[in-house]
């Protein structure tokens, strides 16, 4: 989306900080990083760094997260702190196009805290038998947090992502997820890519890494598609 002309803040929300880590952001820059946006006592400038790719910007993440369920626990106001981090002053008049929020991989405080700041939720699902089963877990979750703290929130779509097209367990996966989800599944579909794999371990995106590769032309197809949707979804609501 960046490649696009789009303007892009990555919040790295994962404790891992793979996102970071996948973005050339060396561990010795990360002396502030989400958790720091989180408690929302540092300016964000301090916070925010530039990729060294055109149009994207990162808050990084470093292992200070994986204790924010405790440290957060008694502040009253836990599940909202990202929302109002992402809509305080200092932020918004960055005047970013897109806000993409990497979640750690399980259902805790700070997933809640993504959830609540967002507006839809992109789903990668791996093409595996009991990515099914995880989906499905997720749908009710996104349900519940729709009713009791962002009745706004939506499902942006499905990512089928790992995709084998010679495996017939990655056609049974996109057949039984189109079938129940119908036009929430993406067109687009992530391959299985050894590019993909290699690329975090030389710090770029697969897009510089091997621009003409299966999985690059993948994500660019997917940015396509999606910034295709928003359009619409822009031209709909200027017309009720």
């Amino acid at each position: 989306m960046a490649e696009r002309g789009q303007t892009i803040l990555l919040v790295d929300l994962d404790p891992q900080g793979n996102a970071s880590t996948g973005l050339g952001i060396d561990p010795s820059e990360r002396q502030l990083t989400s958790y720091d946006l989180l408690m929302g006592d540092v300016d964000c400038d301090a916070i925010l760094l530039p990729t060294g790719l055109e149009n994207l910007y990162i808050s990084p993440a470093n292992s200070d997260l994986s204790s924010a369920d405790i440290d957060l626990v008694s502040n009253a106001n836990r599940m909202h702190l990202l929302r109002n981090a992402l809509r305080a002053p200092g932020m918004t008049k960055r005047r970013f196009d897109y806000v993409i929020i990497d979640c750690p991989p399980s259902l805790n405080l700070l997933t809640l805290n993504a959830l609540i700041a967002a507006d839809t939720v992109l789903v990668p699902l791996q093409a595996e038998f009991f990515a099914l089963e995880g989906l499905s877990q997720l749908m009710l979750t996104l349900r519940e947090v729709r009713q009791t703290a962002n009745p706004e929130l939506r499902v942006e779509g499905v990512l089928l992502t790992m995709y084998d097209q010679r495996n017939n367990l990655s056609q049974q996966v996109e057949n039984d997820a189109r079938a129940t989800l119908g036009e929430l599944v993406l067109r687009t579909i992530i391959p299985r890519n050894v590019r993909v794999s290699e690329a975090p371990s030389h710090a770029i995106p697969v897009l510089n890494y091997d621009t003409a590769s299966r999985g690059a032309i993948a994500y660019r197809a997917l940015a396509r598609e999606l910034l295709a949707r928003h359009r619409k979804l822009d031209t709909q609501k200027e017309t009720t």
